[in-house]
């Protein structure tokens, strides 16, 4: 093929990524309030935490959650046409979660030669969206997991995550492995209030860490013991699930081979992703490139911190 007719052909396949691209594309490249939804649903998807967790749209970057509980006794001895005194009324404990969406960017760009290979014409819509989805759901998990507002790392400057807001209730594993006996340490260190749903809530933490809790249990000499070594079945504490998560982190401590763990109803996680999701290309016809570039804004609260236990200096072995 002559230089001439190459070049050609790869503006036309750039031309027509960008065409494909350009229904993405609408208001200055702000993604409609359907498609951001989808959006959101492709990122849920791809990501253990929010697909579990409190997934809430938000219609501006900044959206308060209100929150009401009665902590204590309502009921009280009661007599017959007598009120109860003002000592004896009840009133709820209100408060507000405020969700402060931080900015996010994503830039992706492909050279002439990857177009010439790899554009699926009329698939291309669906493939960005999807492999876009892919990444920004596994590094959204990263930031709502690893989030710490004095890391060195900006992205993970910009809010504290789950592991850093959990501070009321605090178990020391002092550096042993995953076991049953951290695993009740951290149900007696939860407020019992929070302990009346139990089935509710799960013990999160990282991938070895639950492979070494599974390993422990497969070495019961008894066929319970074996299923755990012969299938990936569900591993449990007390009726409580122990979920692997793959962003939680295994080189914390001293000897830089601990990790921590959560207990907590993951609905009490809430994750904030403001709706204007943003989509935009370009194209650089110096450099023979197609330029995507995604926004997003987010943030991630918990409802009631005090409805969370941390393990921390749990040892992976």
């Amino acid at each position: 093929m002559a230089r001439d007719e190459l070049i050609f052909e790869n503006r036309t396949l750039l031309e027509k990524a960008d065409l494909s691209l350009s229904d993405l594309l609408t208001d200055g490249g702000l993604l409609q309030p359907a498609q951001a939804k989808k959006f959101i649903r492709l990122l849920i998807k791809e990501s253990v935490i929010l697909k579990m967790a409190t997934v809430v749209p938000m219609g501006s970057p900044k959206q308060e959650i209100e929150k009401i509980r009665f902590a204590g006794r309502v009921l009280r001895a009661g007599q017959e046409g007598v009120a109860l005194t003002e000592p004896e009324r009840s009133k709820p404990d209100l408060g507000r979660v405020e969700l402060d969406a931080k900015l996010f960017k994503a830039e992706v760009r492909l050279s002439n030669e990857v177009l010439e290979d790899s554009i699926e014409r009329a698939a291309l819509r669906q493939t960005i969206m999807q492999i876009m989805a892919e990444a920004i759901g596994r590094d959204a998990e990263e930031v709502v997991v690893n989030g710490d507002t004095t890391s060195p790392d900006p992205f993970l400057a910009q809010f504290d995550g789950i592991l850093k807001q959990a501070t009321s209730n605090v178990v020391d594993a002092a550096g042993v492995p995953t076991n049953k006996s951290i695993f009740k340490d951290m149900l007696k260190s939860m407020p019992s209030e929070f302990l009346r749903n139990r089935r509710q809530l799960r013990l999160l933490t990282s991938i070895d860490s639950e492979i070494d809790y599974r390993d422990s249990l497969s070495e019961r000499a008894t066929t319970g013991g074996d299923k755990y070594l012969e299938s990936d079945v569900p591993v449990m504490y007390s009726g409580v699930p122990v979920q692997g998560v793959p962003l939680f982190p295994e080189n914390l401590g001293p000897g830089t081979d601990a990790t921590n763990m959560l207990l907590t109803d993951p609905k009490n996680v809430n994750i904030g992703i403001w709706r204007k999701i943003r989509i935009e290309t370009d194209k650089d016809i110096s450099a023979g490139q197609l330029i995507i570039v995604a926004t997003l804004r987010m943030d991630t609260k918990y409802a009631e911190e005090t409805a969370v236990v941390k393990a921390i200096n749990v040892l992976v072995a």
